[in-house]
């Protein structure tokens, strides 16, 4: 497979994932763990993916300070210069800006693709196939292009994109909505309906057109010293960066930047998605065993058990009898077992109930 010297991409690994908590940690969220036991962790995946079609020192990774020792372990191959560490939560909006700017700075032609670093692809082929489909697009294009796919299910713990206009090309139109994780009947409504896609996360632009946009919305970000061009040094720009971070908005990059834009697209792609970022969707996109059972690399005995997704501890064995549709997770200090349904909003309420009754050695 070809490889282009002006693709780029950057990779948001810092995320405390705690929709798939007890396994998913503060100290080690999901991006971090071997979660199915093949030896590479979601991030190492994401990194070892991406370099089949874009030049390794073109791959940036964005963190948080608490998680850059993680990174710098598990990629060692990573540039040091291509780790770029927020020195506070933001949100992935000023991260994605601050890792752009730095891309700008070394080529004017730079093609980039931001991407989550948990997301879970089948069909690694047609992955590729649309990953160069949508580089090509934005190349003759001052746009954002976003890859959604088609629900197979009212999934409230997704993003959902809502099609408009139709372009010229097949498979690629404007964007008329961006619904983050709603409500389940909504989600049922939206599948149901034909217009939405599930969000994947994935956004491709020429790296100069966005640095425009953020530059319009973000001013105190993108134009650190009044410049409109890039000739100044990285210890320059991190100086800056470590001074004023914390007075950056707390946006996500769809929020900041893909629900203001003017010109916003979005491909329909099939390459076997699913963001591995709750328990539900670990179940669906996983093959089903005895009782329509997942099983995720762990020990377990089960005796009329069926619905059920099972994460055990290394060494530890699970006896589990009559349960159907839930979730059974264990980690370190902490056991989850609760209904498998709506499970990203149960989840999340149990982390904050835990976090205020037991403190954050249990989170």
């Amino acid at each position: 497979m070809e490889i282009n010297q002006n693709y780029y991409c950057v990779i948001l690994a810092g995320g405390r994932g705690r929709r798939l908590w007890p396994s998913s940690r503060e100290e080690q969220p999901k991006q971090f763990v071997d979660f199915f036991g093949t030896g590479r962790t979601q991030l190492q995946q994401t990194f070892d993916r991406y370099q089949h079609i874009i030049p390794q020192e073109n791959i940036i990774v964005c963190t948080n300070k608490d998680y850059a020792p993680l990174v710098r372990q598990q990629l060692p191959a990573l540039k040091e210069e291509n780790l770029m560490v927020e020195p506070i939560f933001r949100g992935t909006a000023p991260s994605v800006a601050w890792a752009d700017m730095r891309i700008c700075r070394r080529n004017s032609d730079a093609l980039l693709v931001v991407t989550p670093s948990d997301q879970f692809v089948l069909n690694e082929d047609a992955f590729f196939a649309n990953i160069q489909e949508a580089f090509q697009y934005v190349s003759q294009r001052d746009i954002l292009l976003t890859m959604g796919v088609t629900p197979t299910r009212p999934e409230p713990g997704y993003g959902y994109i809502q099609k408009g206009d139709p372009t010229e090309v097949d498979g690629i139109c404007r964007v008329q909505s961006f619904t983050e994780k709603p409500e389940r009947d909504f989600a049922r409504m939206f599948m149901e309906s034909g217009e939405f896609l599930w969000n994947t996360g994935l956004i491709f632009s020429r790296a100069r057109y966005l640095h425009e946009c953020f530059q319009k919305l973000f001013p105190e970000v993108v134009n650190p010293f009044g410049k409109e061009s890039f000739d100044y040094t990285i210890e320059q720009e991190m100086a800056f960066v470590n001074k004023n971070y914390p007075s950056y908005p707390k946006l996500s990059i769809d929020q900041g930047v893909l629900e203001r834009g003017d010109n916003v697209f979005v491909m329909t792609c099939d390459f076997g998605w699913a963001d591995l970022g709750t328990w539900h969707a670990i179940y669906e996109c996983m093959s089903k065993g005895e009782g329509d059972n997942v099983v995720v690399d762990s020990q377990v005995l089960l005796d009329d058990a069926h619905n059920n997704v099972i994460k055990l501890p290394k060494g530890r064995l699970g006896v589990i009898n009559g349960l159907d549709g839930y979730i059974v997770a264990e980690e370190g200090n902490v056991l989850l077992i609760c209904k498998k349904s709506d499970s990203s909003a149960l989840v999340r309420k149990y982390v904050n109930e835990v976090q205020i009754k037991y403190g954050e050695d249990y989170v």
